[in-house]
């Protein structure tokens, strides 16, 4: 190619590139884009309601960006929603149930009514009767149910509620970690929290925190309250008939309790009914045992809420006391709840004994008698093994917690006696300084006369004001010589206050703290100790003249036989019984302290009782007991308002003559009516 074609080439080319009549260079041409196409809606080239209908493109393509979004939406809250680490208040409260020593219930303590069961004792004939009616495919779901999520939404759309379709794990959820407030916006959480869950616990776990959180109706959360609630037994021993009843509480107890509306009874036997069918066809229950089950399980009446008044607060309180000691349980572990008590404390003694005591209190005239106010009793019975039977604690716990059956206010008086008689028998005597010692026996005698000094190996006993201490019977009655066993039998008071002082007053103590007395109880080392300066509670002295009844062997005295929590046992360090004396020691006392059949004012069984008062008569006491049970009865009279100081029991009742009567009148009463 020539040079001159080049330049052509070149020219013509550069003159294509500038703009005509400028000699400016031509800019570009851009290629336009397309615009985004509006969507065809209305469609043109239609008319009439034909316009209106979308095309198949723009409903396809609205419904996918609808999912896509949708999806957004819930993948975002998913990530952001998070399982709470705290349960509600309802879900983790339960109360402690107290028990009589037949098994009834007695008294519970706790905001709410539940307690908790594994999932392991719960019988599998029931946890499929409640998985029949509510959720079927609990096992092979993922937490939440399409179903129930339509309807739902159709309910939500429809009318503003929310409702059915729940699975168990929703249910769960919104027990537990919500309210029980019917908005969407609940819903939508509860399901996302159900989906979150089930990936992150296992079936039955869900199953049963379910079981042991669902409202049960009649106060009752959970299956083993429920249980207790309407058939009065444990859940381990519940059948699949009673199990189906209690599943169609979940719909609602308002609806199915017949307790609730006598027209609940079809509605709950219908869905009883339904309940064992749909266990028979998921395969839960065979056609053999569903033929057995053809008449309605009738749940029992519902009882009136049992409450901490009367004496019930006083045995809740020494139940409670022991078996947080006997089974190293703290207060704040206690406080959770969850407890099943069983006590030793029997129904029928505690209405007899209750009722002795208001016979004796409604004889007083407090408005009209000085003497008759600030008037208090305490009272209980004691087995020989150491079971507290019965206790008087005071007129209502509700109105006075302090419990007098259990309170070391007043001396023991006289009635300390056969605790100075069995030191005496058990170690012997001595009336020398630091000298042998020597036995004695029921027919050694002592001087019973009234006014005689002590006396010492040194001579008689002077008190720190310079006083002659001297022995004092009741009534100022003398009785010359006396036999031991004679002096115990009609309470004759100086023999023992010698005899405390021969035997040696470290000796006695420690028979009488054999014997159930508590070292804190025990009043000064002085004569009068053999007197009883001691100040033992009700249930403490019942205690140890219940040794004389079990011939020298002591058992501490308990109140609770046993304890489980939410359905495991709990440990408790129940006490053994120990010798406290020789076995004929103590049939010796109880020998001297019998009674012969229908003398006086005992009853018409023989018993060994002793009274008791104290020389300034600020308390009375009489003790009585039987192979069977030991009972202790004091009255005495104190205004906690100003001291703790007893006040004189003169004028009692408003007659000088059976003022002492009241402590006998209460045991013989009590007494009698157990043995009739």
């Amino acid at each position: 190619m020539t040079q001159h074609t080049i330049f052509g080439r070149t020219k013509r080319a550069t003159r294509g590139m500038l703009a005509s009549g400028t000699g400016r260079r031509k800019q570009a041409r851009r290629s336009r884009g397309r615009l985004p196409r509006r969507p065809d809606y209305p469609r043109t080239g239609r008319s009439g309601w034909r316009r209106w209908v979308p095309s198949w493109q723009l409903a396809l393509g609205s419904c996918l960006t609808f999912v896509a979004t949708l999806l957004t939406v819930v993948g975002i809250a998913y990530a952001r929603t998070d399982i709470p680490k705290d349960l509600n208040s309802f879900a983790t409260q339960q109360d402690t149930i107290y028990y009589w020593a037949d098994g009834t219930p007695m008294a519970r303590t706790g905001w709410v009514r539940r307690q908790e069961m594994p999932l392991s004792k719960i019988p599998d004939h029931v946890r499929w009767a409640v998985l029949a009616a509510e959720n079927a495919d609990f096992y092979s779901d993922h937490g939440i149910s399409t179903q129930g999520i339509t309807r739902a939404l159709w309910r939500t759309v429809g009318d503003g509620d929310t409702q059915g379709g729940s699975t168990i794990t929703q249910q769960y959820v919104k027990n537990v970690y919500l309210s029980q407030d019917q908005s969407f916006s609940r819903k939508f959480t509860e399901m996302l929290l159900a989906v979150k869950l089930d990936r992150s616990m296992s079936k039955d776990k869900i199953l049963q925190d379910y079981l042991n959180t669902s409202w049960f109706g009649r106060g009752t959360y959970g299956l083993q309250r429920a249980s207790q609630a309407y058939y009065g037994k444990e859940v381990t021993q519940l059948n699949a008939s009673e199990g189906a009843f209690l599943a169609s509480l979940l719909k609602g107890a308002s609806l199915y309790d017949p307790a609730v509306n006598p027209r609940n009874r079809a509605r709950a036997v219908e869905r009883w009914a339904w309940t064992l069918d749909r266990m028979v066809k998921i395969g839960r229950l065979s056609r053999a045992e569903r033929a057995t089950y053809t008449t309605f399980p009738e749940p029992k009446p519902p009882h009136a809420p049992s409450s901490m008044s009367g004496q019930n607060g006083y045995l809740v309180q020494l139940a409670e006391s022991y078996v947080k000691r006997a089974g190293h349980i703290s207060d704040a572990r206690f406080d959770l709840g969850g407890y099943q008590i069983y006590t030793t404390f029997e129904k029928p003694r505690m209405a007899a004994l209750t009722r002795s005591v208001r016979e004796a209190r409604d004889a007083l005239d407090p408005k009209q008698r000085k003497a008759d106010r600030n008037v208090r009793f305490g009272a209980a019975s004691v087995a020989p093994d150491g079971r507290i039977l019965a206790v008087y604690g005071g007129p209502d716990f509700e109105r006075q917690a302090f419990n007098e059956s259990n309170t070391s206010t007043v001396p023991a008086g006289s009635a300390f006696t056969p605790f100075v008689y069995a030191a005496g028998l058990q170690h012997g005597i001595t009336r020398e300084r630091n000298g042998p010692r020597s036995d004695i026996t029921p027919s050694t005698e002592y001087d019973g006369d009234d006014d005689i000094p002590v006396m010492t190996p040194e001579g008689p006993y002077w008190d720190r004001s310079g006083k002659m201490v001297k022995g004092k019977n009741d009534g100022d009655h003398s009785y010359g010589r006396i036999s031991l066993h004679d002096a115990m039998a009609k309470s004759v008071n100086s023999p023992f206050l010698q005899l405390g002082m021969d035997t040696g007053l470290k000796q006695i103590r420690s028979t009488a703290e054999a014997a159930g007395f508590l070292p804190s109880s025990f009043g000064p080392p002085v004569p009068a100790f053999a007197m009883g300066n001691s100040m033992p509670s009700a249930i403490r002295m019942a205690d140890a003249y219940g040794t004389f009844a079990a011939h020298g062997m002591h058992t501490d005295p308990y109140s609770v036989s046993r304890a489980t929590r939410n359905g495991a046992p709990v440990r408790l360090d129940l006490p053994r019984p120990t010798r406290a004396v020789r076995a004929t020691v103590a049939d010796e006392v109880t020998s001297a302290l019998t009674r012969p059949r229908g003398s006086g004012k005992a009853p018409s069984a023989p018993v060994a009782a002793k009274a008791g008062t104290t020389e300034d008569d600020t308390a009375r006491w009489y003790v009585g007991y039987d192979p069977t049970v030991a009972t202790a009865v004091v009255v005495y009279r104190m205004d906690l308002n100003r001291s703790l100081a007893p006040l004189p029991l003169k004028g009692l009742g408003g007659t000088s003559a059976g003022n002492r009567d009241f402590p006998a009148q209460i045991w013989n009463t009590y007494t009698e009516a157990m043995t009739k």
